[in-house]
């Protein structure tokens, strides 16, 4: 069995057209623009990249995007100070501070100062609590996209055995309640887990979370599963360059499953795509209007 490959990159091609077309109807009806405050502090490069690469994007489905970039000594109070102003500025509807933080910042306190319905990265501590009774939250951009892939491909998820490797805040255990959300059985597996290979043996959908470089290998997988990889890892090859690989090891995986994301190039596109689409669908809710069909849970 040769698995089919889910491009994650055209998927979200796909989402970010479909939150387009929904922000143009929003302007030609209500003359609404949803808006996108990004703040960043500090000089971290993956972050500034990840930043200039929402910039681009958030203007591109023709929301307003705005940008803060603060110092990397910039106190909290001062970083507070901006949340509050960003909370109360009825222009901007979603609201991201990109992590990590500077050491001497607290990120749970900075985190849940947002305005949980702006709150487009879903970490604040409330919209944590909404998913988790099955109530309407704002979602992790990650494990959003991670299930819109999976309801693309299968259609229905009820009734199937899901696997989560991995039990971050961020990534697999909102990732757990959407998978319940969709009545899958689901099992919530970590680098503790006694018999993990048995335990993911047994799973017709398996997503990788654990940020362990190719953990997962081939024979680990059900014949015929679905496996979705959201490990992104930088390894030396042998010749000394680098490369990017995932956190199940691809070439073996990809014998035995169904249906794989490949690294890069499956699950990382779509966080992105989600962010613009949880903007919107926070813009929607604040204005009392439809949220858009596909685009949220």
């Amino acid at each position: 069995m040769t698995a089919q490959v889910i491009d994650g990159k055209a998927f979200a091609a796909e989402v970010r057209g479909k939150v387009a077309e929904h922000v143009t109807r929003l302007k030609e009806k209500h003359d609404l623009v949803p808006g996108l405050a990004v703040v960043l502090v500090g000089e971290d490069p993956a972050s500034q990249v990840y930043v200039r690469s929402k910039g681009k994007q958030t203007t591109e489905v023709g929301m307003k995007s705005v940008e803060h970039k603060l110092d990397a000594d910039t106190s909290e109070a001062d970083l507070l100070a901006l949340i509050d102003k960003l909370n109360k500025d009825d222009s901007i509807h979603g609201i991201l501070v990109q992590l990590p933080l500077p050491k001497h910042l607290n990120e749970d306190l900075v985190i849940n100062s947002l305005d949980p319905a702006k709150d487009v990265d879903g970490f604040h501590i409330s919209n944590v609590g909404l998913l988790g009774t099955g109530q309407k939250s704002m979602v992790p951009c990650t494990p959003l996209g991670c299930l819109m892939m999976l309801r693309h491909h299968h259609g229905s998820l009820s009734g199937m055995d899901a696997v989560v490797i991995g039990r971050s805040n961020i990534v697999g255990k909102p990732m757990a309640q959407l998978l319940l959300g969709d009545s899958c059985t689901v099992t919530i597996a970590h680098s503790r887990t006694k018999d993990l290979a048995d335990v993911v043996r047994r799973a017709d959908i398996v997503v990788a979370a654990v940020g362990r470089p190719e953990m997962v290998p081939g024979d680990w997988i059900k014949e015929g599963a679905t496996v979705i990889d959201v490990g992104i890892n930088r390894i030396e090859k042998d010749d000394g360059k680098t490369k990017l690989v995932g956190d199940v090891d691809y070439e073996s995986c990809a014998k035995r499953a169904g249906a794989i994301t490949p690294v890069p190039g499956g699950v990382g596109p779509m966080t992105i795509a989600c962010l613009l689409a949880n903007t919107l669908t926070a813009a929607c809710r604040a204005n009392g209007l439809d949220e858009p069909e596909g685009l949220t849970v």
